[in-house]
């Protein structure tokens, strides 16, 4: 089975809504990178039953992201974080350079501790 990065990320948000062993067993396989056959002998089951479980969790982490998006709302967010951060300091560099108005470089000092509370809470 190829490794999807985005599983892990999908465990990070819809994780708690998998059962116990689901959970155990995907973050074994994507963030521990244990093998199908490690897996099983810690949790004492088959390695086809390693494997069914991972798919079921799999399907379920895409079926929460697809309903409810929450991964991709995050997405979004950090890549509309990551462009005001660009036009601020655009702005915070065109005012340094030819037009220097103090009350400009403190409002883009404010707005980037701003931005980095909001980047910081999510």
């Amino acid at each position: 089975m190829a490794k999807d990065f985005e599983i892990s990320l999908l465990l990070d948000y819809y994780g708690s809504m998998l059962t116990e062993k689901q959970r155990d067993v995907i973050s074994c396989y994507y963030n521990d990178d244990l093998s199908l056959s490690e897996i099983a002998q810690n949790e004492g089951i088959t390695r086809q039953g390693v494997r069914d479980a991972i798919k079921r969790g799999e399907t379920q982490l895409k079926e929460m992201e697809e309903n409810l998006g929450l991964l991709q709302k995050s997405k979004a967010r950090a890549a509309a974080f990551s462009q005001i951060r660009q036009y601020a300091e655009h702005i915070r560099d065109y005012n340094s350079r030819f037009v220097y108005d103090k009350s400009i470089t403190e409002q883009i000092e404010n707005l980037l501790k701003i931005l980095n509370k909001l980047e910081s809470a999510d």
